[in-house]
């Protein structure tokens, strides 16, 4: 290996750390950390622990242990230089005896932004930074915007016919796609902090919206429906389930009060926010209690009309678009109901970003163009 490949390998290691803890670490990023020895021995790694924390910088070198003088770290984010419920890492890493820390992409929030580099460099470890920088940066694309604009990355969950639609005319729709890509769908929902559906969703197939991966039963996101009149039944399994897994509702403003005390009874969290122009909740607002509450990653399952809503207010980040090798015709409903646009230049556009087959379906990711 040479010098050339050396510090992009090992980075790659600690991405795909990171990576392995999407979905739990909010309201923190997901980071993952490889600490290397001079003649190229990995003495420790480590990646956001779930609720974030301990972060990675701490795990690895408590794994490299005394190894880890002289050795080099290589970080996805620029570590951390403030005192939160944990003493800084960039101070860890200095005790440590580490001699060259390896950074992916800095960190924007207020309290870091350069100072976790800053501390490094004072203390005469060698800094190298943007080895990785694409692959972070859209790892904690979440936690940028949380910062940067107070949302959460949003991600449209699609599954449809070859000809873009989503149930049949009666409302038929379990199951368009076959068992592969339901599996992966509970997959992006491990991957997530929070999973949102709309009321007609929530009252049409009655969800749990839980993750049924084996071994990953835990990994459960926050369970969110939009329901503008506060309609979801308190016999619903999302209600009679809320007790043991965290649910909330937001209403519009004028929703159905003689609900409200049977939701809450159940232990959902009933949020009350404006109405947009054609009375439902306002997205801004939802978007921005969600960011409130730490949420950084956030997967839309539906249905038609919620995307819609997203995708109408540019608010729509990621498509995943689930394709099944049938044809369903015009009188089918509609994966995503009309939009505002009137022209192409009006239209929500977005760029391929991969393709992955499921079995007889067709995974496409996109992401939003510029």
């Amino acid at each position: 290996m040479t010098n050339n490949t050396i510090d992009p390998h090992h980075m790659r290691h600690a991405l795909l750390l990171a990576q392995r803890a999407l979905g739990t670490t909010a309201p923190n990023p997901a980071v993952g950390c490889v600490v290397v020895s001079p003649d190229g021995i990995v003495l420790g790694r480590g990646r956001t622990a779930p609720g974030g924390r301990p972060h990675a910088e701490v795990l690895a070198l408590a794994e490299a242990g005394e190894g880890a003088r002289g050795a080099t770290a290589y970080v996805t984010l620029e570590p951390c230089s403030h005192t939160g419920q944990t003493p800084p890492c960039a101070e860890a890493l200095i005790a440590a005896g580490i001699a060259k820390v390896v950074v992916a992409v800095g960190d924007p929030d207020p309290r870091v932004n350069g100072r976790g580099l800053a501390m490094l460099r004072a203390a005469g470890i060698v800094v190298i930074e943007g080895i990785g920088q694409k692959e972070a940066a859209e790892l904690n694309a979440g936690f940028f915007l949380k910062i940067r604009e107070n949302r959460p990355l949003v991600t449209l969950k699609i599954a449809q016919s070859l000809d873009g639609r989503s149930a049949t005319a009666t409302g038929e729709s379990q199951w368009i796609t076959g068992e592969p890509a339901r599996a992966y769908g509970h997959l992006l929902r491990a991957r997530h902090d929070a999973i949102l559906i709309g009321s007609g969703t929530a009252e049409a197939d009655d969800p749990m919206l839980t993750c049924r991966l084996p071994g990953l039963e835990d990994r459960s996101p926050l369970r969110v429906v939009l329901d503008s009149r506060l309609k979801l039944s308190p016999w619903s399994k999302l209600a009679q389930t809320a007790q043991t897994l965290p649910t909330l509702v937001f209403a519009a403003e004028g929703h159905n009060e003689n609900n409200a005390g049977a939701l809450l009874a159940c232990g959902i969290d009933v949020i009350t926010v404006a109405r947009d122009a054609i009375g439902r909740p306002r997205l801004e607002e939802v978007l921005a209690s969600l960011a409130a509450r730490g949420i950084t990653r956030l997967l839309v399952e539906g249905g038609a009309s919620v995307h819609a809503s997203f995708l109408d207010r540019g608010m729509a980040d990621r498509l995943e678009v689930f394709s099944s090798p049938l044809v369903l015709g015009g009188s089918g409903r509609p994966a995503v109901e009309t939009l505002s646009a009137f022209s192409l230049a009006e239209a929500p556009r977005f760029k391929i970003t991969g393709r992955r087959s499921l079995g007889a379906d067709l995974l496409v990711s996109y992401a939003r163009g510029e």
